[in-house]
């Protein structure tokens, strides 16, 4: 018996953790679409979709404009989350 409560321990530990992660597509859209397009494509801001410095720019910033500074108002996890969706 206590190890079966061990185990349904560990998997809702575990569907906790899946059920909150980052939904990097809702991120994107909320933070980010309305300067660099729906798609990444780019808009009025240069195109971002496939780039590997997303996470670079976004937590450390770098460059000029809006991104000159890191991005305030995300996590790491929410980061990680948008840089994968563009990907």
């Amino acid at each position: 018996m206590k190890r079966f409560t061990i185990v349904l321990a560990a998997l809702a530990m575990m569907m906790s953790t899946a059920a909150f992660a980052e939904d990097g597509a809702a991120l994107y859209s909320a933070k980010c679409a309305m300067c660099h397009g729906a798609d990444g494509a780019g808009k009025m801001a240069p195109k971002i979709k496939g780039s590997t410095k997303v996470t670079d720019v976004l937590t450390k910033g770098g460059l000029k404009g809006k991104h000159a500074a890191p991005f305030a108002g995300l996590s790491a996890d929410q980061v990680a989350a948008i840089a994968a969706f563009l990907k």
